[in-house]
């Protein structure tokens, strides 16, 4: 594959920049203008290149995301309370799942409904709304993932692996949900067959993982 020139130029250009901003000390301005103009032991842009570009490629790993394109229905429920033989709150919804660049990320956008306490403590029921995207990062070697949704400003961000004797997926994440209260979450996503699929989400309270919630998906026929 030839490797477009702007592409080498623009590369090259970060490259000889490196050493400059990365200097903390210099003896003085003319030996930091030399060190900046013949950086030393610095990759090839070729070469660097085409190992981007080998990088960029799909492999088994997108496919297991890809198989989870659909549109799917789902069953949620939510435990509010800390007391763990409380009965979970239930709710449902839609999910849909989308494959975008070529196969290498995977959309899930979600709607449903749910019940909710308002400021005044009352219950009621609102449109629930959530948008994540999904990948494989070969550089990382490690799946990654985002989170948004219609109950907060922030973005969840997740790291992940793939057990393939179990068809599970296991996610990590930091959340801050309220200021000054980061919450450690673990979401276990089992795939049961095609048609459907788990998810068990997991939060660390006082160094114990509490189960949250679970979600069941099932595909739409």
């Amino acid at each position: 594959m030839k490797i477009p020139t702007a592409l080498i130029t623009i590369l090259l250009a970060i490259l000889i920049a490196t050493p400059a901003f990365a200097q903390t000390t210099a003896s003085s301005p003319a030996a930091a203008t030399t060190s900046a103009a013949a950086p030393v032991g610095q990759p090839d842009p070729q070469e660097m290149m085409k190992q981007m570009v080998e990088l960029s490629k799909l492999n088994e790993n997108h496919k297991l995301l890809s198989d989870l394109d659909g549109n799917w229905t789902y069953t949620i429920k939510f435990w509010m309370s800390p007391d763990p033989n409380a009965k979970p709150e239930e709710s449902k919804g839609t999910a849909v799942r989308k494959s975008l660049m070529n196969g290498r990320f995977s959309t899930l956008d979600v709607t449903g409904k749910m019940e909710m306490p308002g400021p005044d403590g009352k219950k009621k029921e609102m449109t629930f709304v959530g948008h994540g995207i999904d990948g494989y990062d070969n550089v990382k070697k490690k799946f990654v993932g985002s989170w948004i949704d219609n109950m907060g400003t922030g973005i969840m961000f997740s790291e992940g692996t793939y057990d393939p004797a179990t068809k599970t997926f296991t996610y990590n994440s930091e959340f801050e949900a309220v200021p000054g209260m980061k919450q450690q979450i673990r979401e276990v996503i089992k795939v049961t067959d095609k048609d459907h699929h788990t998810l068990e989400w997991y939060e660390n309270r006082g160094g114990q993982q509490v189960k949250t919630m679970e979600i069941a998906y099932t595909r739409k026929k």
